[in-house]
């Protein structure tokens, strides 16, 4: 795993693309690179931070230049050694063992041929000194991330967004439009950027810059016909061995050259890669995080540590259990440094305290649980919306008067909140709701009337927009299954948009590499072969993967109720970050700038304080936003406040 970065055809490019690279050290402490090649009149620099995984040695450096091709490359190849018996059986000799050099050799034989075989991770740029063309590539499911900036015949790219901001000499642009799509979700969605000039190269595709100016555009992989072919390959009859196919990428996963270890929260998804990953790696180490008791008891989550630990015992695992008890005011400006957009999910911070813990104990690569949920209907959403179906049958005065009666019980006491209030509230804001958006609704953080009274009135027009855009989304697909919608919709822009996004920047922030085996190309491929009846079955989500798991798993954990990998936000912001918000509501860049409206943003404050409504996810992202906006703002695309 590593930073990459460079410039084609950029004025100072060499200049340029050292800034690039000497940004992204975090990702890659182990050693850096750089190459330049003139093109045209101008020339390709090409930089690197290098987080050694596979063949530590010097022959898995890069920039790697071999034979008249020059690759950069930020990723793991888990079918590389497939590929590379292949390509010498057809003569090609290769001077290390990296996955780099696999990849550099697919290039040649295949162009982007190749693309579609490769089973990983992967995000680089690839140079051919003979055609003078540099061509950028990203992995089928947005795993990995790479931005773009272009000016003219000029483009400079890298692996996060902080790079560019800072090497664009100048200050860039804030898009408003990304702003307000990140009020709506609480992520910048992976069709939009935060900066006007930047964009994210799309999951699933290629960009290729000619010497002549000309810019190409191809897409090697498409999730919407990967579901399509999967329905029709289940409506054919076939069932596809989950736990099998589960058991194979998890295995291919802990390809390594150094330790790997598994975050473990005691939950299923976690649980059985750590149950696997300790079938073919004995003793390995696992991770887990637990909360001060205070904080637990208020936002009454789950006992989720009794779980692991016993998830630990059973497999022989080695178990390291971290409490979480953070300085936030420390930590959330240095979160959102390093989350490079703004991005609302404390989550991201229990993913970089946990990496920071494992790489001070000597463990590069940590295999995670990410994606499960979203490609077999996991989370509460998939099955309360299922449930708002059959809630639009009952009368509408029976709705109304429940609706009623919900709206005035609290969602918190002094001592503890109310998590069943919580969640009562919620399904009741999208249960009476059109599909898509129901759905839109059951995850996102406003429903667009309140997001209007939040935010300058001029950005009207860009609420229809974000929101349409999501719509069209959403609709855009051949399933006649509600349950499998739902999971292409996440697959497409809750997975890349958030929880790959947050995963790669938190870990990344700890120089540490982060593996999701369900979120692989043959695992998705089986996820969209399942029906929605097999994935939600009465009222158990995940239902398949569940039935699946229990070749190896308890049934205790495998049917436990689902965990939260969050973090104890009421307790948070009732405490620590009190007078945060306050200062951020009374005088806020992003309320002195009019984008937000003080009058909202109090309203909001006094009714969470009362324990009426909880809006305390809310106004973290506020304060998320808060903060990168000020960032953004001062010009100098880096943060005043990060620290090591």
């Amino acid at each position: 795993m590593c930073g990459i970065a460079g410039t084609y055809r950029w004025p100072d490019g060499k200049i340029v693309t050292d800034r690039l690279t000497d940004t992204l050290a975090h990702r890659g402490p182990d050693g850096s690179g750089r190459y330049g090649h003139p093109v045209g009149d101008g020339e390709v620099q090409l930089g690197h931070r290098r987080l050694s995984i596979i063949d530590l040695s010097e022959t898995g450096a890069q920039p790697m230049a071999k034979d008249g091709l020059v690759l950069t490359y930020n990723g793991e190849l888990y079918n590389a050694p497939e590929l590379r018996a292949e390509l010498e059986s057809a003569g090609v000799r290769f001077r290390g063992t990296s996955d780099t050099e696999v990849l550099l050799e697919a290039w040649r034989r295949w162009g982007t041929d190749c693309l579609p075989r490769l089973r990983g991770m992967f995000a680089f740029g690839i140079f051919d000194e003979r055609t003078g063309e540099l061509v950028l590539v990203r992995d089928q499911l947005g795993i990995k991330p790479l931005f773009v900036l272009r000016r003219g015949e000029g483009l400079m790219f890298a692996s996060e967004l902080k790079a560019l901001a800072g090497a664009a000499g100048g200050k860039l642009e804030v898009d408003h439009a990304a702003l307000v799509a990140s009020l709506l979700y609480y992520w910048v969605p992976d069709s939009r950027c935060a900066f006007r000039e930047a964009e994210k190269l799309p999951p699933g595709s290629w960009l290729r810059c000619r010497p002549d100016g000309r810019v190409e555009r191809g897409r090697f992989w498409n999730l919407k016909d990967v579901a399509a072919e999967g329905q029709e390959r289940a409506r054919a009859g076939e069932r596809p061995d989950l736990a099998a196919v589960v058991e194979e990428s998890t295995r291919q996963h802990l390809l390594s050259d150094v330790p790997v270890a598994t975050f473990l929260s005691g939950g299923l998804d976690s649980s059985w890669l750590t149950a696997l990953a300790a079938r073919h790696q004995p003793g390995i180490s696992a991770y887990t995080i637990g909360f001060r008791a205070e904080d637990a008891r208020f936002e009454a989550m789950p006992d989720d540590l009794r779980y692991a630990r016993q998830v630990a015992e059973r497999f022989g695992v080695d178990l390291h259990e971290i409490e979480i008890a953070p300085n936030v005011l420390d930590l959330l400006p240095q979160m959102t440094y390093h989350l490079d957009e703004p991005i609302g999910d404390p989550a991201a911070i229990n993913t970089f305290l946990i990496c920071q813990a494992a790489r001070e104990a000597g463990v590069k690569v940590m295999l995670s649980g990410m994606g499960a949920d979203e490609l077999f209907a996991g989370y509460r959403k998939h099955l309360a919306n299922l449930l708002a179906l059959r809630y639009q049958r009952v009368p509408r005065p029976l709705r109304r008067g429940l609706s009623a009666a919900v709206d005035r019980l609290p969602v918190a006491t002094s001592r503890r909140g109310l998590r069943s209030v919580r969640f009562a509230k919620r399904f009741l804001s999208f249960a009476d709701l059109p599909e898509e958006t129901a759905f839109r609704r059951s995850y996102t953080m406003y429903d667009q009337d309140d997001l209007l009274a939040l935010i300058d009135p001029d950005l009207a027009g860009t609420v229809d927009d974000v929101v349409t855009e999501h719509a069209d989304i959403y609709q855009d697909n051949e399933l006649d299954d509600f349950v499998n919608r739902m999971c292409l919709a996440d697959a497409r822009m809750f997975l890349p948009g958030l929880n790959l996004a947050y995963t790669d920047r938190s870990s990344m922030a700890a120089s540490t590499e982060v593996r999701v085996p369900y979120v692989d190309v043959e695992v998705v491929k089986a996820a969209f072969t399942v029906p929605g009846d097999r994935k939600i079955a009465g009222r158990q989500g995940k239902a398949v993967l569940k039935e699946a798991a229990t070749s190896i798993l308890p049934r205790e954990i495998v049917y436990r109720p689902k965990g939260l990998f969050s973090a104890p936000l009421r307790a948070w912001m009732s405490r620590d970050l009190a007078p945060l918000v306050r200062e951020v509501v009374n005088d806020g860049e992003l309320v002195r700038s009019g984008f937000l409206r003080r009058d909202a943003l109090k309203r909001m404050v006094a009714e969470d304080a009362a324990g009426q409504q909880d809006f305390s996810k809310h106004l973290w992202h506020v304060l998320t936003l808060e903060y990168w906006y000020r960032d953004a703002t001062s010009g100098s695309g880096q943060s005043t406040r990060q620290t090591a």
